[in-house]
């Protein structure tokens, strides 16, 4: 645990920033409800749900890591049933934006994922991540069993007990609600999107810092 302090002191925090918001698109009907469960059909996966800002930075930092089966974007923490983006981004709807990753424990821990979601996201930031405002960028652990809940919390403990911020660590740490799959053009937003101004311009830059620090970690090493 000592080595993820290090690695954290190594990284930026990564925050989305004045992110576009003329991409919406009306009628979606895409979204899927899926329970958060720490085990899928496969047993030899689980999942991990995390909320840091936004969702377009969020899923680009865990797509290529070894182990992760597949990351996909979405809402969850809330009390309105299928919300769209136009809903979440009210912030009237309880829902953060987050991400559910599917991941083999024998080849990721989650302590690593826990690692790396601290790593590219301000932690001590309440309801927001740099220009993103709102309880929907909120920082948030949706825990899918015990063992997952226990992990966070000792991890926060390590953080503060490190005092690797200058401010106290707003993260909550919940159980997993139902999450709802966000629209299609969420999805591998960065891949889709990498020469994007706003991608060019803001992740891509971070990411690649990111990558250098977990080169070891890469499905393509």
């Amino acid at each position: 645990m000592k080595k993820a302090a290090v690695l954290l002191l190594a990284l930026i925090s990564i925050s989305c920033q004045g992110r576009p918001t003329g991409q919406e698109k009306e009628g979606d009907d895409t979204k899927l409800a899926n329970k958060g469960d720490s085990k899928t059909a496969n047993a030899k996966t689980e999942t991990a749900i995390f909320a840091g800002g936004c969702f377009w930075c969020t899923e680009a930092f865990f797509t290529d890591l070894k182990g992760v089966e597949k990351v996909v974007s979405g809402y969850i923490g809330g009390a309105v049933p299928n919300p769209s983006y136009r809903d979440v981004s009210t912030g009237a709807t309880g829902h953060a934006e987050a991400i559910k990753i599917t991941f083999n424990p024998d080849e990721v821990a989650y302590e690593d994922l826990l690692e790396i979601f601290f790593s590219t996201h301000d932690p001590t930031q309440l309801n927001r991540q740099g220009a993103d405002v709102g309880t929907q960028y909120r920082s948030e652990i949706f825990y899918t069993s015990d063992a997952q809940k226990g992990a966070a919390e000792n991890f926060i403990k390590l953080l503060t007990d490190q005092k690797i911020y200058g401010k106290p660590i707003v993260t909550n740490i919940s159980a997993a609600s139902t999450f709802y799959t966000a629209e299609d053009y969420h999805q591998d937003y960065y891949a889709q999107n990498r020469f994007e101004p706003y991608c060019m311009a803001v992740i891509t830059p971070k990411l690649d810092k990111l990558k250098k620090n977990y080169k070891s970690k890469l499905k393509s090493e």
